[in-house]
């Protein structure tokens, strides 16, 4: 799909999970770090972007915090979360097309839990892929040996070699993504894996270590010392 305008750069934030693996009380995404819950920071991040055209933030049906948790949000908010991440992220692409975006408008989908990405890697993302035909992500190289688990033992170990670690921002075509979603189905777990059903091969994008998912426990306390360290 063409159009004749440039194409925009939007953030797609999916923001409905309760973060099960956390420990948390309540949803992950607004436990305090630093001064301001975990989406808190991510928004800040993503509002240094300048060639974000919006932001738009993809809640639960049934939250009734992000307001009074993340003040004075500029952008654009919905409540259309779905019971998966790839649910949610295909209701948020819809919201984008009622908001105005085109659907050949590109989407940078990021982990509301990834708060410690910085403005200039997701620059970089948009460097690298504003004019590939498919599109990336942020990742990186495995460093570490990997192995295969079996009933608490190691199976296997697995070959590192060009190997890398999937991270967000993810930056596709809505009208492409929306395609992959709904071919892959909800089992996906990032939207590279939807984009490659389609037989497609995005782009492979170096990140930083310091762009990792807070996911469990002690990630709360390394993020913390981060960001408080941060310059």
């Amino acid at each position: 799909m063409t159009s004749t305008h440039p194409s925009r750069c939007y953030a797609l934030v999916p923001c409905a999970g309760i973060g099960s693996r956390a420990g948390t009380i309540g949803p992950k995404q607004y436990t305090r770090l630093a001064g301001m819950t975990v989406v808190g920071h991510t928004l800040a991040a993503l509002a240094k972007v300048p060639r974000l055209a919006n932001v738009l933030v993809v809640l639960s049906p049934d939250d009734d915090e992000f307001e009074w948790q993340v003040p004075g949000f500029p952008g654009w908010v919905s409540r259309a979360g779905g019971a998966s991440r790839a649910q949610t992220v295909a209701n948020g692409l819809a919201e984008l097309l009622l908001h105005g975006a085109a659907p050949d408008d590109w989407v940078l989908v990021h982990d509301a839990a990834r708060c410690l990405v910085r403005p200039e890697w997701i620059d970089a993302l948009i460097d690298a892929c504003v004019d590939d035909s498919v599109g990336g992500l942020l990742a990186l190289p495995v460093a570490d040996t990997l192995k295969d688990e079996r009933q608490g033992r190691v199976a296997e170990t697995v070959d590192r070699a060009n190997k890398w670690q999937a991270q967000t921002p993810q930056m596709f075509r809505i009208a492409m993504l929306r395609t992959a979603l709904e071919h892959a189905g909800v089992q996906v777990t990032d939207e590279a894996s939807a984009i490659e059903s389609l037989g497609l091969a995005p782009k492979l994008v170096r990140g930083s270590l310091e762009n990792f998912k807070v996911t469990y426990a002690n990630d709360f306390d390394l993020a913390e010392r981060l960001l408080r360290n941060r310059t």
